[in-house]
């Protein structure tokens, strides 16, 4: 805990270069991905503060959009493309996830009541053959794409992909090698960036 005090306390001395940051905040991408601690979207894309407005959850999770019970997440979906404007949402997964890794090998979760409940949100298709695979690779992968077609059912973002507005990427990152592929809807692969 230590080295992230002192960061802190000399990430304040210098006030000048970010001052324009409190006439507010046009981020372009919504980067929404998981809240592993190895998966840190700023370093993934260079993005500078102000650039990225992030939605981070446990295994990268959109939940079903419901207007009888508004979740953290929709709000933030909703704020992103209705009021920041957001040109592009990225849904990024990556290697050695523990969330997908555990519905991909269907772990017994009665221990984390919570992390079960919230899992079960992500419909994600098990792979054949994926059980055994410790990047989990594929699964992740599918994951991502239910998620975007998940983020679709939100009125919002359907409103903006119907107006040409939007646009839906599905991202993969590997935690062990650092790299990125996305999804090519024309051949149903994830290539590197």
């Amino acid at each position: 805990m230590q080295p992230l005090i002192d960061n802190a306390r000399s990430f304040g001395q210098r006030p000048e270069e970010f001052a324009r940051l409190a006439e507010g905040q046009s981020p372009q991408v919504l980067f929404i991905t998981c809240s592993d601690s190895r998966v840190v979207p700023a370093l993934i894309t260079g993005a500078r503060p102000g650039q990225l407005f992030e939605l981070r959850t446990a295994g990268n999770i959109v939940p079903p959009h419901t207007s009888q019970h508004p979740t953290s997440e929709a709000a933030t979906i909703e704020y992103a493309v209705e009021v920041l404007g957001v040109r592009d949402i990225v849904v990024c997964g990556h290697s050695h996830c523990g969330a997908v890794g555990a519905l991909v090998r269907g772990d017994d979760l009665t221990a984390v009541p919570a992390v079960r409940d919230w899992l079960a949100h992500a419909a994600t298709p098990r792979p054949a053959g994926q059980a055994e695979d410790p990047e989990v690779a594929k699964g992740v992968q599918a994951h991502a794409l239910t998620q975007l077609l998940r983020l679709r059912s939100y009125p919002c973002v359907a409103r903006k992909l119907a107006q040409g507005k939007l646009g839906l990427h599905a991202w993969y990152y590997e935690v062990h090698t650092g790299s990125v592929r996305a999804h090519h809807p024309q051949t149903d692969t994830f290539e590197s960036l």
